[in-house]
């Protein structure tokens, strides 16, 4: 998968899982505001990028993944988009 079918997957992939437009979602936008995410809603965020894109993310990796754009690095690092 290229890289800007994966940030298009994800985009989408997270706007319908937590109710927000794909527009909302930017590169430097903060995951966690954007989302409205607390600590529950974040391992289920977590739960489905792995899930979704085969990936295994680790909590302390998580908590470099601030915004968008370092979560499309780090998803297209891991499945090698």
């Amino acid at each position: 998968m290229e890289k800007n079918e994966l940030i298009v997957k994800i985009n989408e992939t997270l706007a319908e899982e937590f109710e927000i437009e794909v527009t909302d979602i930017t590169p430097d936008a903060n995951i966690k505001e954007t989302l409205q995410l607390d600590s529950l809603s974040l391992v289920d965020m977590v739960a489905l990028i792995e899930s979704e894109f085969g990936v295994k993310i680790k909590g302390a990796e998580m908590v470099q993944v601030q915004t968008f754009q370092a979560l499309y690095d780090f998803v297209a690092e891991r499945t090698n988009a």
